[in-house]
């Protein structure tokens, strides 16, 4: 049987010796660097350019002359973390292999990735870790600014819905690829890779990038953000949890793998001595998305500020979380979705560390590994294969034809959005729910269901304003927001996605229907509601 570990104390020692255990592990199981390690193609599709690579079964230095100066670059965009990042690694795996530089760059569009203070400060704060450690490692960090070519006008607005695309706002994918390319193009680059995000807007900007590149310059995208790769996982649109988990779990022994470490690479880029770091306290004193949305004190943004979360929920919270996730009064939930979100802390590493004590805690690993491998790339399926994921055109049939029918029903109370965004209805557990995402940039996930569910409910323009209501706050206040687990937690909510018919009633028509007393039966109400008065 697995040792359970000691509750954490109040000295980060035992957290640096875990650490340590971490990069001793990634050597041990996966070798030195990844030049030896046998990197799983079926992570890698490549977007453009000639094929150079089609095995990489080994790492043996390879002729040099095809690619330039600039050698390979990564372009980071969702996983913003050096270590436990497959795309990142397998760009430094090419660099070795044809014995050129390597270089990483972020292009920054507040309005897609950050478009409040409290996500821009959040994501900033992971990515000068960033720089840091990869200019530690010999790899220079560029930041390109693409919103520099944006009209101001489109500075600070939501993301483009997918109902609304004919509105013009586009996903600013030109500005952002010819910002890609221009800095590919001074780099002299041979060959880019870039990480997998499912929404438009990131795709939207690797098509037109893609586009745009030469054709003699290979373009490869590696998912770097879940254990099974989507395209790999599945080819399509997967109805249920149930259709997915198997597919899931069949791939689990060949894919759930430590990852080798990022190492000092050996090639130096004549750049390296040239480039300014980034002045990141300017960068936030300049920012002009929404400043009403203030930084939160719980959470703080980078790799080993996530690490240390997962540290203390190992530690402390893990064994309640099969019996207590439920309970928004418990301190049972894991609390890693913002660096999830942002990719300061990879999925697949969570999943690893918390593996080991399956067979201590057997019951509290297999919930977690449900949520966090099941559920979350259940999410990512749905996302990339459903183009209108955040529209009640993306709810199945049944769910569509159920919720018009009841679109005209009478809202009893009926609130307005500014009502509920301001958490002013006559339901304080909502209100309560409203407030801690306001205040602390999170709700609990199963109020986040009763919280989605009653704005369906409430709204007096019906289904279709309530979800979008429902999207905007979420994607505004929380700090997972514009992240396919956050719409795909919504349109459960409310448009039925990965969930069946329940018997009729009004507003939600066969929707499932979640009550205040329902909550009441299953934790203390008042004792949340006072946390948020």
């Amino acid at each position: 049987m697995s040792k359970l570990p000691k509750t954490i104390g109040a000295a980060l020692g035992d957290f640096d010796s875990w650490m340590e255990g971490i990069a001793n592990n990634r050597v041990k199981q996966a070798g030195s660097s990844v030049a030896g390690f046998k990197f799983a193609k079926c992570r890698v599709r490549q977007l453009k350019g000639p094929n150079y690579f089609p095995e990489l079964e080994g790492c043996s230095v390879a002729n040099p002359k095809s690619f330039g100066e600039g050698g390979v670059v990564y372009w980071m965009i969702r996983d913003q973390r050096v270590q436990d990042n497959w795309a990142f690694l397998y760009a430094q795996r090419l660099a070795l292999k044809f014995s050129v530089p390597l270089h990483v760059f972020f292009c920054l569009v507040p309005r897609f990735q950050a478009d409040t203070l409290r996500h821009f400060t959040f994501m900033i704060g992971g990515l000068a870790e960033v720089e840091q450690e990869s200019s530690s490692l010999n790899i220079p960090f560029h930041l390109v600014q693409a919103h520099e070519q944006l009209p101001a006008v489109q500075l600070g607005k939501k993301r483009t819905w997918s109902d609304v695309r004919n509105e013009g706002l586009g996903f600013c994918e030109d500005a952002v690829a010819k910002a890609v390319l221009a800095k590919i193009t001074a780099l002299n680059a041979g060959c880019v890779v870039t990480d997998f995000c499912p929404l438009r807007e990131p795709s939207a900007w690797i098509d037109r990038l893609v586009s745009l590149m030469p054709e003699n310059i290979p373009v490869c995208q590696v998912d770097a953000h879940n254990v099974v790769p989507v395209w790999y996982a599945s080819g399509k649109l997967e109805y249920a949890a149930r259709t997915i988990r198997r597919k899931l779990h069949d791939k689990w022994s060949e894919l759930m793998t430590e990852f080798p470490p990022i190492v000092k690479h050996p090639f130096s880029s004549p750049v390296v001595s040239k480039l300014p770091t980034v002045d990141w306290k300017k960068l936030q004193d300049d920012y002009k998305g929404d400043h009403t949305v203030k930084p939160v004190v719980w959470a703080k943004p980078g790799t080993r500020s996530g690490l240390i979360t997962l540290y203390q929920f190992i530690n402390a919270r893990l064994r309640l979380y099969d019996t207590m996730r439920n309970d928004p009064t418990k301190d049972a939930t894991s609390d890693l979705s913002p660096w999830f979100h942002f990719g300061h802390v990879a999925p697949q590493r969570a999943l690893l560390e918390v593996h080991k004590l399956r067979s201590a805690l057997p019951k509290p690993v297999d919930a977690f590994i449900e949520e966090t491998f099941i559920r979350r790339e259940l999410s990512d399926n749905f996302c990339h294969y459903n183009p209108n994921y955040d529209s009640l055109k993306g709810a199945y049939q049944w769910a569509r034809e159920t919720l018009l029918s009841h679109e005209r029903d009478k809202r009893k109370p009926a609130y307005t959005d500014g009502t509920l965004e301001e958490a002013n209805t006559d339901d304080d557990l909502w209100n309560a729910a409203q407030r801690q995402l306001l205040r602390t940039g999170k709700i609990h996930g199963f109020l986040r269901m009763y919280w989605a569910k009653k704005i369906l409910e409430w709204h007096r323009e019906g289904p279709a304003a309530a979800l979008k209501l429902a999207l905007l706050m979420n994607d505004k206040y929380s700090l997972d927001g514009t992240d396919p687990n956050g719409f795909v937690g919504v349109m459960w909510s409310i448009c039925g996605v990965h969930d069946q018919g329940w018997a009729e009633r009004p507003i939600f028509g066969k929707i499932r229907c979640m009550t205040y007393n329902g909550c009441a039966r299953k934790f203390s109400v008042p004792a949340f509601v006072a946390r948020y008065s």
